[in-house]
């Protein structure tokens, strides 16, 4: 047997917001996935975002080694891990800065990043800002990020708890975000999966409104990982949707060898999406 993934993502206006700033793209056959959510005026946000997960897909499209098997994810890829996706994120933040500076109207504008590398059964996750990536696994959920953001700080310093951090008119205030400072520090981890584990890639349009008890209960009662992004999505909007929302799911399945030689001689898998 070898691994394989399953991938399904939604992006959603939201209920409130007249344009959606959020994009989000994978790419199966090179084990790359990413989540932004944008921020700026005059559609800034968007092109924030969306420069980001270009940067991301064409980084990994050009450094996964030509020879690699593209369709067996059974099969590590050298040299792809946390340091290889934190350089590419910062290379996004450049490209983000540099943008920015260079067009009136864009001056400021920035993207938060969730982004997962896969290579065999090894995983690396980034982030910078407040979106997130959660690791569902044997019927619980585990968060594997933690927010850049001003009442993630201060619950972190014990300033107020967990529960003020929610109902906080501060939570749109986030410390690290790509694209607003020549330099950024994503932070990574790397981590081993086992057949059956689901990621989800989520904006905070989604976790603001869904608690991760309500997430679990979500993903556990939905086979279909296209059915669970739409019921994640609309339950957020049920709650005033006052944001745009965006998910990514994935999940490692195991498969006959035999479908690992039919994907590498008919090779396909690869998608991209954003918001517009």
């Amino acid at each position: 047997m070898t691994l394989a993934v399953e991938v399904a993502g939604k992006t959603d206006i939201g209920c409130v917001r007249t344009n959606n700033e959020d994009n989000f793209g994978y790419d199966s056959r090179h084990g790359i996935f990413v989540l932004c959510d944008g921020m700026g005026g005059q559609a800034a946000g968007e092109v924030a975002s969306k420069l980001a997960v270009d940067v991301l897909l064409q980084y990994f499209r050009e450094h996964v080694s030509a020879s690699a098997p593209l369709g067996d994810l059974s099969i590590k890829r050298p040299a792809l891990n946390s340091a290889s996706l934190a350089q590419a994120i910062e290379l996004a933040n450049r490209t983000i800065y540099e943008a920015g500076h260079g067009q009136a109207g864009r001056a400021g504008m920035g993207s938060t990043i969730v982004a997962a590398l896969l290579h065999g059964r090894e995983l690396a996750i980034a982030h910078v800002g407040d979106s997130r990536i959660y690791l569902i696994r044997r019927g619980s959920i585990q968060l594997l990020t933690q927010d850049h953001s001003l009442v993630m700080e201060q619950v972190k310093l014990g300033y107020i708890t967990r529960e003020q951090a929610e109902q906080s008119e501060l939570q749109n205030v986030i410390l690290r975000a790509l694209g607003t400072e020549e330099n950024v520090e994503a932070d990574v981890e790397d981590l081993v999966l086992m057949p059956g584990d689901t990621l989800l890639m989520t904006s905070d349009g989604l976790t603001r409104h869904v608690h991760d008890e309500e997430i679990l209960e979500i993903l556990e009662s939905n086979a279909s990982l296209e059915h669970a992004c739409a019921t994640l999505v609309q339950a957020a909007k049920d709650r005033g949707g006052d944001d745009n929302i965006t998910c990514l799911l994935f999940r490692m399945i195991e498969r006959p060898w035999y479908k690992g030689l039919l994907s590498r001689l008919f090779p396909g898998g690869s998608q991209w999406q954003n918001s517009f």
